[in-house]
């Protein structure tokens, strides 16, 4: 597929996803949500690729969406609901089920459902100078791309519901306390540290971090019964891949382990 509105590579057995609209702040219309979702289906789908990165170009990481498509001037307001179901949810879905790290850099200010794609993401990075928004109340609408469900699980009740009712920016430090992020870096050194991080988990044992990511996924609706039965079957399963024999035998052997993802 050739990409017009992400750019997409692939190096060290990373599939790197840049949301390259700069123009409109890499604000979503359809055609670039199409795109995300395909370049995410491809992460999914490839064993060469072990580890995602996401970010933006230019100054910002993504501004929600472009209100140009959801509401062009002089002309009815478009199907807010099919934009949700057809750009928003499927991505989503596919950064949660990809059964790999998933790191995302905000380079830049995200903004409604920017904020909640990233939020969504299993290692979040943030330049110093980026602030997180929730701005869907400052048009009458609600919070959509799991901002919902990631936010208050991350930050609790009260605090995502200031964030949501206020829409006031929050800037990466602020964030980075709260625990809404993993780490914050200074704007310059914010690509470089996401790159070392996300070749790392490339070369970890990646059958074993993606069962992993899937107890992380089920730890949210089960109980502590059922999550316990889930960490034995899935043990199991990690216990015969090829990256744990060889994880044991660098161990013994006092050397470093060579995992090839299987």
């Amino acid at each position: 597929m050739a990409y017009q509105f992400v750019k997409f590579t692939v190096e060290a057995g990373v599939g790197t996803i840049v949301l390259n609209r700069p123009e409109v702040l890499n604000s979503f219309h359809r055609p670039m949500g199409r795109e995300f979702q395909k370049a995410l289906e491809v992460c999914r789908d490839d064993p060469a690729l072990r580890a995602v990165l996401i970010t933006g170009e230019g100054r910002a990481f993504c501004a929600g969406q472009d209100l140009a498509e959801a509401a062009p001037p002089g002309k009815p307001l478009a199907d807010i609901r099919s934009i949700v179901e057809q750009t928003y949810n499927p991505a989503i879905r596919l950064i949660r089920a990809i059964e790999k790290p998933v790191v995302c850099a905000v380079n830049g200010v995200a903004a409604g459902a920017g904020a909640n794609i990233a939020l969504s993401c299993d290692i979040v990075l943030a330049s110093e100078k980026v602030s997180f928004l929730q701005a869907f109340c400052h048009i009458g609408l609600v919070p959509d791309s799991g901002g919902t469900f990631f936010l208050p699980r991350l930050v609790g009740l009260p605090r995502a519901a200031a964030m949501m009712l206020l829409g006031e920016k929050i800037p990466a430090a602020e964030a980075l306390g709260m625990g809404m992020i993993y780490k914050v870096y200074p704007p310059e050194s914010l690509p470089e540290e996401a790159l070392k991080l996300a070749r790392h988990l490339a070369a970890q044992p990646t059958r074993g971090l993606g069962l992993t990511k899937r107890l992380l996924n089920q730890s949210l609706q089960n109980d502590l019964e059922t999550q316990l039965n889930q960490e034995a079957e899935l043990q199991a399963a990690a216990g015969v891949t090829e990256d744990y024999q060889e994880g044991v035998q660098a161990f013994l052997e006092k050397r470093k382990a060579n995992f090839k993802g299987r």
